[in-house]
């Protein structure tokens, strides 16, 4: 058998994987995971496949350990101390030695590190290094997500050194070689609870010239903060940048990417102070096609502080209260609007897909425990920000495109093979007669969207189209954006929170200079030419690896971000639904698994499981294709999309989960919509039992509601753009897999006659046994019968006797 390395991913079960790069991951039993943690670096010889083609593995030597503290609580049982790890996965507990628990006292969270290794025979064993706190402490959540995802969060000295070295103010010097938009009213539109200002905007009309060379349309600027003129390459604030790469953003705390003085006040466009910016001044034609732009450093200065709910005001009444207040910017704002209008139209027509999704807001109290869940609604001011930055963002991407210098771009590709035959066959399944071709377009999907927006089950197919995509990610090779439909698309727009944003400004202040931007040292190099006059040549092969793993670095840390904002926002939920456990809500099926269901409550934007033991008691039949679980002996449905109501039966706070029963009336569930789409279900999945004994495994996930946090800066980011579009919220498909697969019989068959033949055999069987049952019950019948006739027989007599 062939021997492999990979990186270990443990399960809370027991068991774990080895995953590979491009290939399948290989599984390790509980008893391989007893020498090995979660992360460890490991090479495998494969022992073993089962019918299904998957591979098994025996560890045969651990390559690399991470070193990172290990967060979990302090506990003492029995005599002993030991950790139990906060994160699951790590499969198995640490002991800690008397005189290694510093000053922690049992139930606090604590980070140890590791003195001792685990081995097949004996437990990892530690000390704690540091002490967290109470559980119960307020924000003790964010601490242990930083360190569970090993968020950075604090900055070096040098480079808090560096920042405090900075000025105020803007000197003269950072004047030279910019144009003074001081006077132009540039405004900024943000959340109310917003504090760090990337982007300003302003519009006017605008038109030029005569005859065929006439343009009428709209003049868009879009200012942007220029980071890049304090954050040097190789400095420290560049460093501790780079190995943030993004702003991670929690309920009621940022941990941001660049120290508060430059976030929060020199680098952001607050108001009626002067800011160095990066300009994109557009040209916007009146079909929407952008006619032209430039790109110049600039001194601007912001003249005034918007919200989004405030120019949602203005923009539906322009004689309401907050007109009145902001007079003088009102016909600024109204000619934001008319551009944005034909930049929404321009998109449609391009193909670009659009998914209103329901994003939710989590309001904290003062003890930072969740006070309600709200919705957050997306108003014609978000949009128009929106449409403002996507222009300046594909304008960048242009711009280095023409100049064929190596940058990141944001790459978002269409559906790979799997998902593009998977979504062919919900899509004939439903019979809407419309479907996706072998080589998907955008416009494919955004006409599928537009077609099915006013069916009842709209939800559950612009969910499945949504999760037939792949994720975006930071790459320097340009292939597209599939779901905004552009064949060049950058991040240029927020370079206080995002580092690709902030190299591709250098990028675009090395290009205006006439110079090349090195990645490697940071410096800014003559450009070379090619024979050709006037083009530029292309990158070393060594130049884009190093900009392939800056990408992948980016890449990896937003969906680090991503992941450690959900974890926080799932205790959180966890929290507050403890308090209601027994309570019960109405609410729509999410998702559809082979284990159970996934149910949003209307009211608390909360998402739990309905396991399939609860579903009542018959076999359930999972249709892959259909999305939906259906009962056999009564044919109820459940797909994406039906209402139901529940009660919360279950709220483990250190799983991040919430379990769900269906409510019951009589024998029946009470099922409040519909029950699904009518039609033969295709036997994809082995039957499951209602009330079987439960299987562990079901994966950790969030609400599919694309919770936001509240402090989330998501205008600039269209749904489609986000880390976690394109996959199943909260959980991902390997976790998906591993509860489908993991929990499944090594002997199952492996192909699709096999399968088949299996489900015949089966079906078969079960009606062996009902027609065993008929005759068993026909003959119980007849002795009934007889004996009830016997029995008759003998009581007519006695009373013929009493008579004479």
């Amino acid at each position: 058998m062939s021997e492999v390395e990979g990186v270990v991913q443990g399960h809370r079960d027991g068991h774990g994987f080895v995953l590979r790069d491009g290939e399948g991951d290989v599984y390790l039993s509980p008893q391989e995971m007893r020498s090995v943690l979660h992360r460890d670096r490991v090479r495998v010889r494969i022992v073993r496949y089962d019918r299904k083609g998957r591979p098994e593995g025996r560890v045969l030597e651990i390559l690399e350990r991470r070193r990172t503290p290990i967060i979990g609580r302090l506990l003492h049982e029995n005599g002993v101390w030991l950790v139990a790890p906060e994160d699951k996965r790590y499969g198995q507990d640490i002991l800690i030695p008397k005189n290694a628990t510093g000053s922690a006292t049992a139930g606090q969270v604590v980070a140890i590190e590791l003195t001792e290794e685990p081995s097949m025979y004996s437990q990892p064993v530690g000390r704690v290094t540091e002490v967290l706190g109470e559980i119960d402490d307020p924000g003790m959540e964010i601490e242990i997500a930083v360190r569970k995802y090993e968020v950075p969060h604090r900055f070096s000295p040098e480079t808090l050194a560096q920042a405090a070295g900075l000025p105020d103010k803007l000197r003269p010097a950072d004047r030279r070689h910019r144009i003074d938009l001081s006077d132009v009213p540039l405004v900024t539109i943000d959340g109310e609870d917003a504090r760090d200002f990337d982007d300003a905007v302003y519009c006017e009309p605008h038109a030029s010239g005569r005859g065929k060379s006439a343009f009428k349309g709209w003049r868009l600027v879009v200012a942007i903060a220029d980071v890049s003129h304090y954050v040097k390459p190789g400095d420290a604030l560049d460093e501790d940048a780079y190995e943030r790469a993004t702003s991670v953003y929690f309920p009621r705390r940022v941990i941001p990417m660049l120290p508060e003085k430059l976030s929060n006040g020199l680098c952001s466009l607050n108001p009626l102070q002067e800011r160095l910016s990066m300009v994109c001044d557009m040209l916007v034609r009146e079909d929407g096609e952008i006619h032209a732009y430039q790109f110049f450093p600039a001194v601007i200065c912001s003249h005034a502080r918007l919200t989004y709910t405030e120019v949602a005001a203005i923009l539906g009444n322009t004689r309401g209260p907050e007109a009145a207040r902001r007079a003088e910017l009102v016909p600024h704002l109204l000619h934001l609007h008319e551009v944005y209008r034909v930049l929404l139209k321009h998109r449609g027509n391009r193909g670009a897909v659009d998914f209103e999704t329901t994003e939710t807001q989590i309001v904290c109290d003062a003890n930072g425990r969740i006070d309600k869940i709200v919705p957050r609604v997306r108003t014609e001011a978000h949009r128009l920000i929106e449409e403002a930055m996507l222009a300046a963002n594909v304008c960048a991407a242009d711009f280095i495109e023409q100049h064929k210098h190596p940058a990141l771009f944001r790459v978002h590709e269409g559906p790979t093979p799997e998902k593009r035959v998977t979504l062919q066959n919900y899509l004939r399944a439903l019979g809407l007669g419309l479907s996706v071709s072998d080589e998907p377009t955008p416009g494919e999907f955004a006409a599928i969207a537009a077609a099915t927006k006013d069916r009842p089950d709209a939800q559950q197919i612009h969910t499945m189209l949504l999760r037939s995509m792949q994720q975006a990610i930071y790459t320097a090779s340009n292939s597209g954006h599939f779901g905004l439909a552009y064949e060049a698309y950058t991040h240029f727009t927020s370079p206080i929170r995002r580092y690709p944003d902030l190299l591709v400004h250098r990028v675009i202040k090395a290009l205006l200079a006439g110079k090349r931007y090195r990645l490697a040292s940071g410096a800014l190099e003559e450009a070379p030419r090619t024979r050709s006059a006037g083009k530029a040549a292309k990158a070393h092969p060594q130049e884009m690896e190093l900009w392939e793993g800056a990408g992948a670095h980016c890449s990896a840390n937003e969906r680090r971000a991503d992941e450690a904002s959900r974890d926080v926002e799932a205790w959180l939920k966890c929290r507050y639904m403890r308090d209601r456990l027994g309570e019960e809500f109405s609410g729509t099926v999410t998702a559809v698994t082979s284990f159970g269901l996934f149910v949003t409550l209307d009211a608390l934007y909360v998402e739990g499981l309905v396991h399939i033991t609860e579903l009542g008691g018959e076999y359930f039949r999972y249709d892959e294709t259909r999305q939906e679980l259906r009962g056999e002996r009564t044919g109820v449905r459940y797909v994406v999309g039906s209402r139901v109501r529940v009660q919360v039966s279950r709220v483990d706070l250190d799983g991040r989960r919430i379990d769900f029963r269906l409510v019951q009336e009589g024998a029946e569930m009470r099922v409040l919509g519909r029950r699904g789409v009518q039609g033969k279900a295709v036997d994809s999945e082995p039957r499951a039992r209602g009330r079987r004994g439960r299987k562990g495994g079901e994966p950790i996930r969030e609400s599919a509601s694309a919770g936001v946090t509240a402090d989330m800066p998501s205008a600039d980011t269209p749904p489609v753009d986000r880390p976690h579009a394109g996959v199943p919220a909260g959980a991902d498909e390997r976790s998906l897999r591993d509860t489908a697969d993991a929990s499944a019989s090594a002997d199952q068959p492996a192909t699709a006659v096999e399968q088949l033949q299996a489900l015949k055999e089966e079906s078969r069987a079960h009606k062996a046994a009902a027609r065993t049952a008929r005759k068993t019950g026909a003959r119980k019948s007849a002795a009934r019968k007889t004996a009830a006739a016997k029995s008759a027989a003998k009581a007519a007599a006695r009373k013929t006797k009493q008579r004479d």
